[in-house]
């Protein structure tokens, strides 16, 4: 049986792993609905549009706790009060790794309330 992404832990990576190839990160991807490889595949990358400003930054908390207890720690952009865009990879390696989606299911299990 495969361990779920969310029932693992980030594991420190600097010079112990390559980057994904494209098509390890793509398999990856599967199990991180909603997140988009950038052209490159050295990013994942997801984006959504928040209720309220408030409703933003507590998620923004929210991940900001994940990332510390994983130790990986994804880029997070706010534009236009409610706008969120979270982009996960492996600055070490200059690519994704296991952690980037590992960081991923984990956010994806965060509740947000998006705007209707």
């Amino acid at each position: 049986m495969t361990t779920s992404l969310t029932e693992k832990k980030c594991e420190p990576c600097e010079g112990k792993t390559k980057a994904f190839e494209r098509g390890q990160a793509v398999e990856y991807l599967k199990q991180t609905t909603g997140w988009s490889l950038s052209g490159d595949a050295k990013t994942i990358s997801k984006e959504c549009v928040a209720k309220n400003f408030m409703v933003a930054v507590n998620f923004i908390n929210k991940v900001a706790q994940i990332a510390e207890m994983e130790n990986h720690h994804p880029d997070v952009h706010l534009t236009s009060y409610r706008n969120l865009r979270i982009d996960l990879s492996t600055h070490a390696i200059g690519g994704l790794s296991e952690n980037d989606f590992i960081m991923a299911a984990k956010i994806n299990e965060l509740p947000i309330e998006l705007k209707k």
